[in-house]
């Protein structure tokens, strides 16, 4: 039963990673061909892209309600799609490691990056809006950052990166009362069993 719930979990959040992967790679198709659209067209393609992520984000949330097990399999991943919606993070790619929480591999997009911005094929703008992308998912995701990329953070954050990070940290903690009364419930349902049981025990015992 276990390894068939896993299997299960397992298909869903491949299914999930699935249609991200579409919408990202929407974004990042809208991206490369906005200089052969006009600026009506690309922000009506955009904002129906976002619409896309809201209604999926929707889905995830309904998906993941009441299961502790949904909830730490694609937590990454609706965070992901919230930095998405509020435009916090704009980088596809990013958004793509980020939801399949692979700080390896943000970690060495960031290195890249490094080497691109040093030679000049990549612009300061573009690398200092990626670069805090990167580093905001690699601190949600738990990792280590240096003094040097704390700070970095700190002096280049925007007010959209900001409300991102307020906001998630809130549901941070509304994740973690879901999980104290979740425990608290099943404490609750266990003890009261143990009670009964008892109590039939010694009815029993009695006509005995």
């Amino acid at each position: 039963m276990a390894s068939r719930g896993k299997s299960e979990t397992g298909k869903l959040r491949q299914n999930m990673e699935e249609q991200l992967d579409r919408l990202m790679q929407q974004l990042q198709d809208l991206e490369e061909c906005r200089e052969d659209l006009d600026e009506e067209e690309y922000e009506e393609t955009k904002k129906e892209t976002l619409e896309q992520l809201g209604e999926f984000n929707d889905s995830l949330k309904k998906i993941m309600s009441g299961d502790m097990t949904l909830v730490d399999e694609l937590s990454g991943m609706q965070l992901a799609i919230q930095a998405a919606i509020s435009q916090a993070f704009k980088t596809p790619e990013v958004i793509r490691l980020f939801a399949k929480k692979q700080p390896g591999q943000l970690r060495s997009r960031l290195a890249e990056m490094d080497r691109d911005v040093m030679v000049g094929k990549l612009s300061r703008d573009v690398y200092t809006q990626q670069k805090m992308e990167i580093l905001t998912a690699l601190r949600k995701l738990g990792e280590k950052l240096t003094p040097e990329d704390e700070t970095f953070l700190t002096e280049n954050a925007t007010a959209t990166l900001s409300q991102f990070e307020k906001v998630t940290a809130n549901q941070g903690e509304h994740k973690d009362d879901f999980t104290t009364k979740l425990i608290l419930s099943q404490i609750f349902l266990l003890t009261s069993f143990c009670f009964l049981f008892s109590r039939v025990r010694r009815q029993n015992n009695g006509f005995s």
